[in-house]
C-alpha cells in the first residue's frame, strides 16, 4: 500500500503538507548502516518511531506501536522514488486547507491500517 499521510506529526517532521509513504511488512525492511531514531506520540495515540540517516538527516521510515508488523518507508528516501504511486490519502482530517490533494485518491480521515 502506498499513500500520503497528512497527520500533524508528518507535517512537522517533513516541513510540508504530508509525507509520502509505502507501507511494507516490517520483517521485509532491511537496514544497512546506522540509523538514528526519534519517538513521539502519534495522532492515533500510538507511539511512532521515525528512523533517520545520521549522515544527512533524511527521514527513512517509520514504525507504530499500533501495528508493529508494518513499516512506512518514506518514498523520497528510495533510490528510485518514481516507484511510488500513491493510492490513498490518510489522516485527511489534519490536512491543511492549502494542500490540494489528488481527487482521484481514496481519502481516509484517520489511519486506515
Amino acid at each position: 500500500m502506498s499513500g500520503n499521510c497528512h497527520c500533524r506529526n508528518c507535517q512537522r517532521s517533513s516541513g510540508s503538507a504530508f509525507v509520502a509513504v509505502m507501507v511494507v511488512p516490517a520483517s521485509t525492511l532491511k537496514i544497512e548502516g546506522p540509523v538514528k531514531y526519534y519517538e513521539s506520540k502519534a495522532d492515533s495515540g500510538n507511539n511512532f518511531t521515525r528512523g533517520f540517516c545520521p549522515e544527512c538527516g533524511a527521514r527513512l521510515f517509520g514504525k507504530s506501536t499500533g501495528d508493529p508488523r508494518l513499516a512506512m518507508v518514506t518514498a523520497a528516501s528510495l533510490d528510485d522514488p518514481s516507484q511510488f504511486q500513491p493510492t490513498l490519502d490518510f489522516f485527511t482530517s489534519s490536512a491543511q486547507a492549502w494542500d490540494h490533494m489528488n481527487p482521484k485518491l481514496t481519502k481516509f480521515p484517520k489511519q486506515p491500517f
